[in-house]
């Protein structure tokens, strides 16, 4: 690139500090090209992980998988109702300890991304906000509100300051490069009008004035005033440019899969077309890509918002739920990210000559003054392959894909052609049984005791709550005449429910009735059902379960929860009976709750009836409690609750999150990488409950005799609940010959010449594993994917032998495509591919 003077200077001057103090105290800036460190362009890789949906135990793991993955970059959204839960009284202890989060960032070697918001959306509770905040006087949330102004400065003066206070900008010598202020705002800026374009510019301006040193974005926000950087979000962000010419392309938001909800199928983007997605952002000018996420994580407690959120974070990550790779998208993603750094100094100091190769191909050329060159060769048909002209060499591109030309001449990366190996993950069992199950009735006989609220009419819900749990009682009674004609052989009364709350649960005179869920998409819904009165007093009990609050849409604090009604009774001989405006008790949260039943101090609150009688009636609103062992071994916990219903749980006085045994609807009819994708496509799980199986994070755990409490609303059979292990089992690698007419080449790599031969299929276990069985290897034409291969019409009958004798009892292994290494070449002027795969066990030691 060219340097000028001012970043020379810059440079020269980092120089003397390093050596003078051993911190780097540069400021950051950027250019229309890139990001400027240290007076030198960058062009960045970064991932999300959040610090909350992980446990500090596992930072410094997920980090470094990250690090080894090729991202430069670890981002973070920054969790306002976390960290103050109430008004002035901060918490970052925990998984909440933001600074430990970032020194772990530091010590390895990577830079931060630190989007503060407040806002953050991230299916999060509330977006983020504490629920506090809503009841400020005369607030109005993400508006031109001085009430909601001044505490949004408030908290970002707070987090900045103790960025500072710990030396984490990288103006000061800390890892922290970039910083975001609002979040997606774009969309409601433009509903609001110049109110919107007045607030975002005084986000931006409130930003820049806090003084970090390096520069502040907002993403998905055309109109971000300067100095501020405007970003992109998306599945595909190659037509986006930035608002001043400027300025440099960042993508804060590579999408690299979806979230899930109760009731969902899950969502598989495939990484052929994420690579495809990140090629075409780069080839354009691109310099900066961070993938959202990078590590998904868990929705520990009540922290999913929505609602209808899964416990489940997973986002089908290049590093998985429980911190496992997730193969092939990680190793894929991190041969892209090697290809693409071979073409970093031409890409950020020159303009792509752009050249037609076809109808809906083209060549992107970067050629820089000091005579480095790269090419991004692209083929946008998602149905055909193409072979294309370039450099007078012939090029074969399949559909949907970007080839990557270091040297603009030779392929070292082609988006569609996976390389590297699928791991297979099973969830498999332990030896740890749950011991002395025992069972608790939720007390219902108390619920309209001294704290309870009494009111004519229905109340919203989390006006009542202040969304200090999920539960809240809705409770009235009816008086019917012995006359009734029900009574007396009629058809039963219905009572009908109209709710805004995410799942109802009615109770007439103490027993369940019937129950109702929304959706996520229909949050209003109606409970409908014939309801078994008696004459004299009846007790009405409705209650409203919240599944997290919503953390998307305009204004979304004024938007309501609960039974807001009509509540009524059709049927009697009166006629209807609107009991909206009847007296009504509320009772918040559950007897259990109150009680602290989830910890080894509450438990002794009650007397638990054995575990003998559980399964001869299930119940619902029910406590169950067992102790369990923890397993030997070091891999990834999780509890099967496949067995129960709805409710939450907790290990060891931990709340591992809300689970609901919710079978999964969509589309789950196969997966084509090719083409745009959106979530309803590469749909899976269809037919099965949304979410099975909950993260355990082992530093939750003790040697012995942890404590498992859960809250079960529906029934269930805690008895069948189980602790599994997640653990890679299988490994498969499928990788094609080279072309009989390519022949060996070399290409420079920073300064390093490398050679590259023939291919090779490699398979790897997890550590502590080792190769037990071959159960499939075909050097020919085989079908198929991981778990699915066969054999094809051309196959070298030694393929598994071969394969054995280099594989077996190893953790890893390489076996060589070519056709003498397994005898003979078995279909002449075919194009080959060996696939193989493998079987994973523990080594015996």
């Amino acid at each position: 690139m060219e340097v000028n003077s001012v970043q020379k200077w810059v440079l020269l001057w980092c120089i003397v500090l390093f050596i003078s103090s051993g911190l780097v105290h540069c400021d950051v800036t950027y250019d229309r090209k890139a990001i400027v460190i240290n007076g030198q362009r960058r062009l960045l890789f970064s991932g999300s992980i959040h610090y909350p949906r992980s446990t500090p135990e596992m930072w410094e793991d997920l980090i470094n998988k990250a690090k080894e993955g090729g991202l430069d970059v670890v981002e973070t959204y920054v969790f306002w109702n976390v960290h103050e839960p109430s008004p002035g009284n901060y918490n970052f202890e925990g998984r909440y300890d933001l600074v430990r989060f970032v020194k772990t960032i530091q010590k390895a070697g990577l830079y931060a991304h630190l989007r503060i918001g407040p806002y953050v959306c991230a299916e999060w509770n509330f977006g983020g906000f504490p629920v506090w905040l809503k009841y400020v006087p005369g607030i109005s949330f993400r508006a031109d509100n001085e009430p909601f102004k001044n505490a949004m400065k408030g908290y970002a003066e707070k987090i900045v300051n103790l960025m500072k206070s710990h030396n984490l900008f990288e103006s000061q010598g800390g890892p922290i490069i970039l910083s975001q202020i609002e979040n997606e705002y774009g969309p409601q800026a433009k509903v609001l009008g110049a109110p919107g374009h007045q607030y975002a510019t005084w986000a931006a301006n409130m930003a820049v004035g806090l003084d970090t040193g390096v520069p502040w974005v907002m993403c998905k926000e055309e109109d971000a005033p300067d100095p501020v950087i405007n970003t992109c979000n998306g599945f595909y962000c190659d037509n986006f440019f930035p608002n001043k010419p400027y300025k440099p392309a960042i993508w804060t938001e590579a999408w690299s899969g979806w979230f899930s909800e109760f009731g969902g199928p899950l969502h598989q983007r495939p990484v052929q077309d994420l690579a495809f997605a990140v090629a075409q952002f780069i080839q354009r000018g691109g310099s900066f890509v961070n993938y959202y996420m990078y590590h998904g994580g868990t929705n520990f407690g009540r922290t999913a918002g929505g609602p209808f959120i899964t416990t489940s974070y997973d986002y089908d990550a290049p590093i998985d739920e429980y911190g496992l790779i997730r193969q092939p998208k990680y190793g894929h993603l991190k041969e892209l990210h090697r290809a693409v750094k071979m073409c970093e100094k031409s890409i950020v100091s020159a303009d792509p000559a752009i050249t037609s190769l076809g109808n809906l191909q083209q060549a992107y050329v970067y050629s820089s003054e000091t005579g480095e060159c790269a090419a991004f060769l692209s083929n946008n048909d998602w149905k055909s392959a193409a072979r294309v002209m370039f450099n007078n060499m012939h090029y074969n591109l399949p559909p949907w894909s970007i080839s990557i030309l270091p040297d603009c001449r030779n392929v070292v990366f082609n988006t569609a052609k996976v390389g590297v190996q699928t791991s297979k993950m099973e969830m498999l069992p332990t030896n740890s049984e749950m011991l002395s199950w025992e069972t608790y009735s939720e007390d219902m006989s108390a619920l309209d005791d001294s704290s309870s609220i009494r009111s004519f009419g229905l109340l919203e819900q989390i006006n009542v709550t202040r969304d200090t749990s999920d539960y809240l009682w809705y409770i009235t009674s009816v008086d019917i005449g012995s006359t009734e004609s029900f009574l007396h052989g009629g058809e039963l009364p219905t009572l009908i429910v109209e709710t805004t709350g995410h799942a109802m649960h009615v109770f007439i005179n103490g027993q369940l009735s019937g129950s109702a869920f929304g959706t996520r998409k229909n949050r209003r819904f109606v409970f409908k059902g014939k309801v078994n009165l008696r004459a004299g007093s009846n007790r009405i009990a409705l209650l409203s379960v919240a599944v997290g609050l919503p953390n998307i849409g305009g204004h979304f604090e004024t938007w309501s929860t609960g039974v807001l009604g009509p509540v009524a009774i059709q049927g009697l001989d009166q006629g209807k009976w609107d009991l909206s405006w009847a007296k009504w008790t509320y009772q918040v949260g559950l007897k259990g709750e109150a009680m602290n039943l989830v910890s080894t101090n509450g438990i002794s609150a009650v007397d638990w009836m054995q575990g003998s009688l559980i399964a001869q009636k299930q119940q619902p609103l029910t406590w169950h409690k067992a102790y369990f062992n923890t397993p030997e071994g070091d891999e990834p916990l999780a509890l099967d609750m496949s067995s129960m219903g709805k409710g939450q749980v907790w290990i060891n006085g931990q709340s591992i999150g809300r689970y609901w045994t919710a079978y999964a609807t969509g589309d789950c009819n196969g997966c084509q990488y090719s083409g745009t994708f959106r979530p309803p496509k590469c749909q899976l799980g269809c037919g099965e409950p949304t979410q099975k199986w909950y993260h355990v994070p082992r530093s939750w755990l003790k040697p012995t005799q942890n404590l498992l409490v859960l809250f079960e609303e529906l029934g269930g059979d805690p008895t069948r609940i189980s602790l599994v292990k997640r653990s890679v089992t299988n490994v498969c690698s499928n990788v094609a010959e080279y072309h009989p007419n390519i022949k060996n080449w070399q290409i420079e790599n920073y300064g390093k010449t490398e050679e590259f031969h023939l291919p090779k299929v490699r398979i790897h276990c997890a550590p502590g594993q080792s190769i037990s069985s071959i159960k499939f290897a075909s050097f020919g034409t085989p079908l198929g994917t991981c778990g699915s291969f066969k054999q094809g019409t051309c196959h070298a009958p030694d393929s598994h032998a071969v394969v054995e004798k280099k594989c077996l009892g190893r953790q890893s292994c390489a076996v060589t495509i070519s056709n003498s290494n397994f005898g003979e070449d078995p279909c002449p002027n075919v194009l080959k591919r060996l696939s193989v795969e493998a079987h994973c066990t523990p080594t015996q030691n």
